[in-house]
């Protein structure tokens, strides 16, 4: 009889191992939270020095809250979040005010990736860089 329960409950891990497998599958890509700010910083929630760290061809979804700082540009863009080498890839997001999503792969080739505003945003928008982070 303790064959059988052993059996039963090995039988049940395994089936909600699976289960949760796949409903994380449907759920879709990894949301990550970003803030351009009207101080000319980007921040991301619980880190002091901003940086996402993806792995090789990862599908993303960025969730960037842009504030308009002193400065923007004629077509309402108030930053930009924006990936010189991977401009061709789709890392040049136009930021208006407001939250929007943006999906995004990142690159196959590892390595570090400087992500800058290159929308003209106010006194501190030279400084207005961070870290991506890929992993093979």
């Amino acid at each position: 009889m303790m064959k059988s329960n052993h059996s039963k409950r090995l039988g049940m891990m395994v089936l909600m191992v699976l289960l949760f497998g796949t409903l994380s599958a449907m759920a879709g890509p990894r949301v990550i939270q970003i803030t351009a700010d009207e101080d000319g910083k980007f921040k991301v929630p619980g880190q002091k020095k901003p940086m996402i760290t993806l792995k090789a061809q990862e599908v993303v979804v960025l969730r960037i809250t842009s504030h308009k700082g002193s400065d923007w540009e004629k077509d309402g863009a108030v930053h930009s979040f924006t990936i010189n080498a991977l401009k061709d890839q789709g890392w040049d997001l136009r930021l208006k005010e407001g939250t929007k999503d943006f999906t995004v792969s990142a690159p196959a080739e590892p390595g570090e990736y400087v992500v800058e505003c290159t929308v003209r945003c106010g006194k501190t928008h030279d400084d207005m860089k961070m870290k991506l982070i890929v992993t093979p």
